[in-house]
């Protein structure tokens, strides 16, 4: 499709999108934006450093553990029936019970040998480098669904742009049919076969405009935001070819470097260490603990007197203070006796999901050879594709232009210029879908050797314009 068709249409689709922007934008700008604010890499981003965090938790139970502990209490009672003392004129009428205490502790327990816990140690680094393997496979995903709904926008663009111009040459070709009609030269069949045509144009641009809103919807779900102004490719994109050329060598490549094949295999290598944790609820454990205390209490017992001749009322206050620290210590050796079946029961839970997350690595190693050489095959045909689709689009501008002459000398009749009009108008949509078709390929061939990057989009936006 000529960029000045597309051009000229960009300027009557601005009215299809709610929100228009002016400003061009490429692949790369576009990548930039969704990698800003789309909730689907955010999300994968806050689910890596989530678990990066499990390393200070397993580490935190082979730590020493420390806890300091403090408290302070009082309490006061009284007793308005106290016991007689003394003898003669004196007698006890009560008592009060008053006291303060305080006390401070600090206990320490240290794991010796916990076999579990240094299996889960050992786990977490695996875990750890699968989530950066997910992360990163979550950055390439990230690349291909923003290349396919740029892609889709542009694509959309131009077969819109095609159904526009089609339309306006058949158009033309009715008004033509009746003048022709109205002097004589053709039957009214002609006119009705151009006004069917031209109303089947009518609904095929409204069905495109749709498919252009639908897009633009998707890319605005992507980067939060409406763009309609796309940088789009040149007449003359390059077709490179795969590097290496061979499918075999990309499936050896994308063996040992798919993200997700890569993934599946640590999560067997997990599952194995799974087994060697839930054993290690067998083995012996020991742990070391130690404190040390202090406190202190100050007590008062108060007792009340009555003289009974005078009358006078007296007390006598007993004060009671203590303390005391000191500190102790243990080594506590444990070995599991027998736990209701419990544990064999994990193990063996244990063993038939290694078993499983070998066959996951297995089924993702056969989808990634598939994915991969599907891939390539894809670049190789879509370039002679696109070859062959640019060499239909001028053949069938040829044929177009020799009917239409044919036509107005009388040879041809308004029926063949309409199917040469919509044999080229195929010819022009197959060729503009080709072309990203054989972008994403190659973009696809990438991920699936785990070699995609930005640099690759890059690339692509140096040959756009």
């Amino acid at each position: 499709m000529p960029n000045a068709i597309r051009m000229f249409t960009l300027a009557a689709l601005a009215i299809v999108a709610a929100q228009p922007s002016f400003a061009q934008e490429g692949l790369l700008e576009i990548y930039q934006r969704a990698l800003q604010n789309d909730p689907q890499i955010r999300r994968d981003e806050a689910l890596y450093l989530a678990t990066l965090e499990l390393r200070a938790m397993a580490r935190s139970a082979v730590f020493p553990n420390l806890r300091l502990g403090a408290s302070t209490s009082a309490s006061f009672s009284e007793n308005p029936f106290g016991a007689t003392t003394g003898a003669g004129q004196v007698f006890g009428i009560g008592s009060e019970f008053e006291s303060d205490a305080n006390s401070w502790n600090l206990n320490l327990s240290q794991t010796l040998f916990d076999w579990s816990q240094i299996k889960t140690l050992r786990q977490v680094d695996k875990q750890i480098t699968r989530a950066e393997a997910a992360f990163e496979a979550a950055r390439q995903n990230l690349l291909i669904r923003t290349a396919e709904t740029y892609f889709s926008v542009l694509a959309a663009e131009e077969t819109l742009a095609s159904e526009i111009v089609s339309r306006e040459a058949i158009a033309r070709q009715l008004e033509q049919a009746q003048r022709r009609f109205e002097v004589g030269l053709i039957a009214i069949t002609e006119v009705e076969q151009a006004q069917a045509n031209y109303d089947l144009a009518v609904a095929n641009t409204i069905q495109a405009e749709r498919v252009l809103s639908i897009t633009q919807e998707a890319l605005r779900e992507l980067i939060g935001e409406y763009i309609t102004n796309l940088a789009g490719p040149t007449e003359e994109l390059p077709l490179v070819r795969p590097d290496p050329a061979s499918a075999d060598d990309w499936v050896s490549l994308a063996l040992r470097q798919n993200l997700t094949l890569i993934s599946s295999r640590l999560d067997a290598d997990i599952a194995e260490d799974t087994i060697a944790i839930q054993r290690g609820a067998r083995y012996p454990t020991l742990s070391l603990s130690a404190g040390y205390s202090d406190s202190s209490t100050d007590s008062t017992v108060t007792l009340f007197f009555e003289d009974a001749i005078t009358g006078d009322r007296f007390s006598r206050p007993n004060a009671n203070p203590s303390a005391r620290s000191g500190y102790n210590w243990s080594l506590n050796f444990s070995v599991p006796i027998f736990s209701g079946g419990i544990n064999s029961a994990r193990i063996q839970q244990a063993v038939y999901q290694r078993r499983a997350a070998l066959e996951i690595v297995e089924l993702a190693a056969r989808q990634t050879e598939r994915q991969t050489r599907d891939a390539y095959l894809g670049v190789i045909s879509e370039i002679s594709r696109v070859q062959a689709l640019r060499q239909a689009v001028g053949s069938s501008q040829t044929a177009l232009r020799a009917t239409e002459a044919g036509f107005e000398v009388g040879t041809q009749t308004t029926v063949d210029v309409l199917v040469q009009q919509e044999v080229l108008r195929r010819a022009q949509t197959n060729y503009a879908l080709s072309r990203y078709d054989y972008l994403m390929n190659g973009l696809r061939l990438k991920e699936a050797a785990g070699s995609l990057a930005v640099q690759d989009i890059e690339q692509i936006d140096a040959w756009f314009e």
